[in-house]
C-alpha cells in the first residue's frame, strides 16, 4: 500500500467504483433479480404455495421455478415473470427510469 494513500478518503462512490471496473450493470441486474424472487417467494409463503403448486399454476416445470427463484441465473423471460406474478394474484410492472 502507499504510505502517501493512507487514511485518504475518496470521493467516488460505489457505483462509480463497479462502474470503473466494469462491473455495475451485472451486480444491478443481479441485485434487480434477487429482489423479484424475494417478492415471489414472499407471495409463495403468504399464500402457503408449494414450489410444485407454483410451477404448475404457471404452467411450468420445478426446474424453471428453480432457474426463475435462483438470483444466479440471468435466463429469465418477461414472460415466465408475468406468469409468476399472476400464479401469486399480483401483477408485473416494468419501468424505465
Amino acid at each position: 500500500m502507499d504510505p502517501n494513500k493512507k487514511g485518504r478518503v475518496s470521493d467516488e462512490t460505489f457505483d462509480e467504483f463497479l462502474a470503473e471496473q466494469g462491473m455495475l450493470e451485472a451486480c444491478e441486474d443481479h441485485a434487480i433479480k434477487e429482489i423479484i424472487a424475494a417478492q415471489i417467494v414472499e407471495a409463495m409463503q403468504a399464500q402457503g404455495l408449494t414450489k410444485t403448486l407454483m410451477a404448475a399454476r404457471m404452467k411450468t416445470s420445478r426446474r424453471q421455478l428453480d432457474r426463475l427463484l435462483d438470483p444466479a441465473s440471468s435466463s429469465v423471460t418477461l414472460d415466465t415473470l408475468r406468469r409468476a406474478a399472476t400464479a401469486v394474484g399480483r401483477t408485473l410492472r416494468v419501468e424505465l427510469a
